[in-house]
């Protein structure tokens, strides 16, 4: 079984149990979220799509962990105009856990 859901601006395809890296979500460490922006559920041969989303389908997240990327150098330079600015960036995320995967 596996889902397709949207957060922060991204679609990432997830099962039970996975672990990634999404966008800064709010909740406390040990916490459970619910995604209820899911766009695709797949069961076996039942592949339910959403037009664009499901409604009722919700997806139920741990938080693991907030954190901060390696930080990405912007580097902006116009040659012969004695012109050059340097900024850098790190992005917040939050690590979570798929539970389970609750459709209809």
């Amino acid at each position: 079984m596996y889902a397709v859901i949207k957060t922060g601006g991204k679609q990432y395809r997830v099962i039970p149990g996975e672990r990634l890296k999404v966008e800064k979500l709010d909740g406390e460490v040990g916490s459970d979220v619910t995604l209820d922006q899911v766009l695709v559920v797949a069961d076996g041969e039942n592949v339910t799509i959403g037009s664009p989303i499901i409604v009722g389908a919700t997806v139920k997240a741990k938080v693991l962990s907030h954190g901060r990327g390696d930080k990405v150098m912007i580097f902006k330079f116009r040659r012969r105009k004695h012109y050059r600015k340097t900024q850098g960036h790190r992005q917040s995320y939050t690590e979570i856990q798929i539970e389970n995967i609750a459709a209809n």
